[in-house]
């Protein structure tokens, strides 16, 4: 059973988090409060009983429900959870839950939607800080961002987000990367390539090969401007670069989105769509070809940073 203690709080994705579930994984705000980027109260994360609540609104075999400000979904033998008006997350553990799978819950797709309330682009990759910029690594699950980020901190970037990489727009429409916690997931593969020892890893849950790995230095706690994309693509023919033009700029970004599934029932496409659009044509959108045969993260990340180099250059 997942234990509860006394009001503690945390600082991550531009927001204090209000929790009564140790998360260790996150670094605790100073004082009582934090900064919050957002102008807006902390982030609550309490336990409740909601399954009367889940019983009466769910159809059966219904995985998530949207009513209103408030998201809910299911996940067999750990949790229901739910959040609303991108304020609080409430969890309702099944018996004999896991801790671990309900905090790897909560600090993703928990987070991804309380975003999305809060008016904040949870895009889906690994955002690294080079030379005063964020620069953000897109893909789907398995194509290595992740990886291509931890290559990235061992030649000196450093670790804004993994996962979850939340985007905010200024007074001028210029996107800035929020941070969000020291650690990565790497799968085992990559842990034994990048030399990465085991005692630093946890492995996740149901996923014995894929692990939590923390980020002991490297890492930028503080926002930085949003300074291109990168989005890799795995199992193409030849490893390389490509800049994506036009429309399919926008795509790409709208194919990353976290949790975008959910934007029709939360009634949040004619914001995302206007959030989009509102800064794609600022800043490069570059696509990564990456080999499907041996560990190529070493020469991505010497094109990548060559990328930028010359796209500073220009």
């Amino acid at each position: 059973m997942i234990e509860t203690t006394a009001l503690a709080y945390y600082h991550a994705f531009g927001c204090v988090i209000q929790s009564a579930i140790p998360l260790p994984e996150l670094t605790e705000a100073c004082g009582s409060t934090g900064e919050n980027l957002q102008q807006q109260a902390p982030a609550t994360i309490s336990v409740a009983d909601l399954l009367p609540l889940w019983n009466a609104e769910a159809a059966p075999d219904e995985i998530w429900v949207v009513r209103g400000s408030a998201v809910m979904f299911h996940v067999p033998d750990v949790a229901i959870f739910r959040i609303e008006d991108g304020c609080s997350i409430a969890v309702s553990p099944f018996p004999e839950s896991d801790p671990d799978k309900i905090r790897l819950y909560v600090l993703g797709t928990c987070m991804g939607v309380l975003l999305l309330q809060r008016g904040i682009l949870p895009l889906h990759g690994s955002a690294v800080a080079i030379d005063g910029k964020a620069y953000a690594i897109v893909g789907h699950s398995g194509a290595g961002k992740s990886t291509l980020a931890s290559v990235l901190l061992d030649r000196g970037c450093r670790l804004l987000s993994d996962d979850v990489i939340p985007v905010i727009l200024n007074e001028d429409h210029m996107p800035i990367v929020l941070s969000s916690y020291p650690q990565q997931k790497l799968w085992q593969n990559s842990i034994d390539e990048l030399g990465i020892h085991h005692t630093d890893c946890k492995p996740l849950f149901d996923r014995e090969l894929k692990f939590a790995v923390p980020v002991r230095s490297g890492f930028h706690p503080s926002p930085l401007p949003l300074g291109g994309v990168f989005e890799l693509v795995p199992g193409e023919m030849d490893t390389g670069i490509q800049p994506v033009e036009g429309l399919e700029r926008f795509h790409t970004l709208l194919r990353h989105t976290f949790r975008r599934s959910l934007m029709e029932k939360m009634g949040l496409m004619e914001w995302h769509f206007g959030m989009l659009v509102r800064f794609i044509n600022r800043l490069p959108v570059y696509r990564i070809g990456r080999s499907a045969s041996g560990f190529t993260a070493p020469l991505l990340s010497s094109l990548l940073l060559e990328t930028i180099q010359k796209e500073e250059a220009s």
